[in-house]
């Protein structure tokens, strides 16, 4: 039976697209996928009213969802205790869905944070994967069952993906690499607000670097964006799904999981 992701990202409540978020909502009520991957940046400014709209709208979407921390999700500078000792306490409805494990027939979705509450850089937006997060991910990645695609789901492009927008994440070559050989089938993220599917050698392996776009205002080269990604047994295909007179494009050549290119 084929299964069908929606893979959302970089929502920004607070600085919202109301059109947009009636689309996706839209689509999942018609389409139904099995689940929706939300890879951060649920928030514009972290703030507790955001994070409750938010949260409210994915759970009325009706299917499982799985939420990752981004950059925007932790408080900012200007609030450094709060960042620093308790970025996490304002999730609200949110709270539940944040870096949850899905588990569904054949597939296995891993959280992986990319976020750092500081860094040894000025610009702290960018990603930054430790050695924690990437072990915690690892385990996770052990544990799946045996012979599912896995799918790792951080907020931040590990190595870039050919977008105007830059993650620049630090350890994130080392973290990819590691996934690989791991046997990890593909690395979904955001951030950058434009979607992309990359595929990258590693050694024997091939993973796929999967960025989506935005629903928010905050519009680089596309228009509002979310990714379908299509799943038959061991074979897997990204459609971009914008909001424009282009709805639904490939963005990737249907690949069976760790083939070489």
């Amino acid at each position: 039976m084929p299964m069908k992701l929606f893979h959302v990202s970089d929502v920004h409540f607070g600085a919202e697209d109301p059109k947009a978020l009636g689309w996706f909502a839209q689509c999942v009520a018609d389409e139904k996928p099995d689940a929706v991957i939300m890879t951060g940046d649920l928030t514009m400014r972290a703030r507790r009213r955001e994070f409750d709209a938010g949260g409210k709208w994915l759970r009325s979407l009706g299917v499982p969802v799985t939420i990752e921390v981004g950059n925007h999700d932790i408080p900012y500078y200007w609030d450094p205790l709060r960042r620093l000792f308790s970025p996490y306490k304002r999730y609200g409805a949110a709270e539940r869905m944040i870096e949850k494990t899905l588990d569904l027939p054949g597939i296995s979705i891993v959280p992986l944070k990319t976020t750092a509450r500081a860094q040894w850089r000025w610009n702290w937006s960018k990603g930054y994967v430790s050695r924690g997060a990437l072990r915690d991910a690892l385990e996770l990645v052990a544990a799946a069952p045996r012979g599912n695609l896995i799918f790792v789901a951080g907020h931040h492009p590990l190595i870039e993906g050919g977008t105007k927008g830059t993650a620049k994440t630090r350890n994130g070559d080392a973290a990819l690499a590691a996934l690989a050989d791991a046997g990890v089938h593909a690395v979904l993220s955001g951030h950058v607000h434009d979607p992309f599917d990359r595929p990258v050698r590693c050694g024997d392996w091939t993973v796929r670097m999967i960025g989506a776009g935005t629903l928010s205002k905050r519009l680089r080269a596309s228009p509002p964006a979310f990714n379908e990604i299509r799943i038959h047994g061991a074979r897997f295909e990204t459609l971009a799904r914008t909001l424009s007179p282009e709805p639904k494009h490939p963005i990737s050549a249907t690949s069976n999981a760790g083939d070489t290119y």
